[in-house]
């Protein structure tokens, strides 16, 4: 039976500093110290170009497949016969669809063990607001997504409600211009320490992210937002007495992409909420168990609830 080969995929567009982070893995974090034959298989030419020669003095070799219909299964079957490696470096084409590259029909005991997403901070807003899709296509599959190139300026906070809502598992990093992990609290555009944190519909994606990521920092703070409700009366959907769920929609890459962003809430008038109808919620927040979130989690008790007109744009966003 033959062993298993790890496989790790870079992903990111042109010069956010995918072959860099290839350098520094094999260099400076000793990988190639376990490994004697390792293969780069790169799919664009960069600012930054490989050094074939240092890449010998630790057994890694490089491959080009530059056009994206010589990536195939029989390609990676080809070039697995051909050097038999320990281990796979694959630095994948930002401009390339995602999906072939886990759907090919490769060599049997390559394995894809973690799919990391370089992104560059000084870029970042441009290309999630004129290339939303294609920066969501490169960031879906990453385990890690490393945001590089930040400064004191960055808006940490946003940059991770526009990935969350794209990867909700994925773990980020923000790396200074120096290299060094910028591990500063993100700063939010509402006061968390209030005596009522009140959510605009602007920051509500963004609330709603960091609360479910970071529930007991809310744990005992009142909110309050405009919100959506969720209480159908029958079908599957029917919620327990006594619960109901206020949220927004939110667009995260187009329209076919609008998720609804809710939270549970526990109401002894819950069946008095009409489903669908608008409110402005004031509640507090506890960090309980709750089996729709399989743990702990954000739970609304509420304080008032008042009827609310319908807002003149129903969604909310992540830009």
């Amino acid at each position: 039976m033959n062993n298993e080969i790890p496989v790790y995929v870079f992903f990111g567009f042109m010069d956010s500093g995918k072959t860099s982070l290839i350098h520094e893995t094999l260099f400076e974090n000793q990988f190639a110290s376990e490994m004697s034959n390792i293969l780069i298989i790169a799919c664009e030419d960069g600012d930054v170009e490989y050094d074939e020669a240092e890449l010998a003095s630790i057994g890694a070799k490089l491959v080009m497949i530059e056009e994206e219909e010589d990536f195939t299964g029989a390609k990676l079957k080809e070039l697995d016969a051909a050097y038999h490696p320990e281990a796979v470096f694959i630095e994948y084409n930002g401009t390339w669809e995602v999906a072939p590259l886990y759907e090919a029909d490769g060599p049997e005991d390559w394995t894809i063990v973690q799919a990391l997403c370089t992104v560059d901070g000084t870029t970042f807003e441009m290309y999630m607001l004129n290339m939303r899709t294609m920066m969501a296509e490169q960031m879906h599959r990453a385990d890690v997504v490393i945001i590089n190139r930040c400064t004191d300026d960055t808006p940490k906070a946003k940059f991770r409600a526009n990935v969350k809502s794209i990867n909700r598992p994925a773990q980020i990093v923000y790396e200074r211009t120096d290299g060094t992990i910028d591990d500063r609290e993100e700063e939010l555009p509402f006061d968390i320490n209030a005596d009522e944190i009140e959510i605009a519909d602007a920051d509500y994606a963004l609330w709603f992210m960091d609360c479910m990521d970071h529930p007991k920092k809310y744990d005992g703070k009142t909110v309050s937002f405009l919100g959506l409700v969720y209480n159908p009366t029958d079908g599957t959907g029917r919620m327990k007495p006594g619960t109901f769920v206020p949220g927004r929609f939110a667009m995260t890459c187009c329209v076919e992409d609008i998720q609804f962003l809710g939270m549970k809430c526990k109401y002894k008038d819950s069946a008095n909420m009409r489903h669908k109808s608008w409110i402005h919620l004031k509640a507090r927040v506890k960090n309980e168990f709750a089996k729709e979130y399989r743990g702990k989690g954000p739970v609304l008790y509420p304080v008032s609830v008042e009827q609310a007109d319908k807002p003149e744009d129903e969604l909310v966003y992540f830009s």
